[in-house]
């Protein structure tokens, strides 16, 4: 596998970036490292693993769905840096 030379313009060509002579030569010997690490651990023996998506058991852990009282707006407003007619004001994200 590594062994196998890397076209590294190809692939820059399938990730839509475009390389100078420098960086091409400097990414083609960083895809030759990674190539040969990947080799290494195809040494491992993993004949008893069984496959996972994930190294340890992932659970969800939702609490259940109630109702419950909400903050009351003067306790929300106390905390608020800017207020204005009862509400929280905030910088502006968009132009219009």
């Amino acid at each position: 596998m590594a062994n196998e030379p890397i076209d590294v313009r190809h692939v820059a060509k399938l990730a839509r970036i475009t390389l100078t002579d420098d960086e091409a030569s400097i990414f083609e010997g960083q895809l030759n490292e990674v190539m040969a690490h990947i080799e290494k651990l195809s040494e491992l023996d993993v004949e008893n693993i069984e496959p996972t998506a994930h190294a340890t058991p992932t659970n969800n852990q939702v609490r259940p769905d109630t109702p419950s009282p909400s903050l009351p707006p003067n306790g929300l407003l106390q905390n608020a840096p800017d207020q204005k007619d009862n509400q929280l004001r905030v910088p502006k994200v968009l132009d219009t």
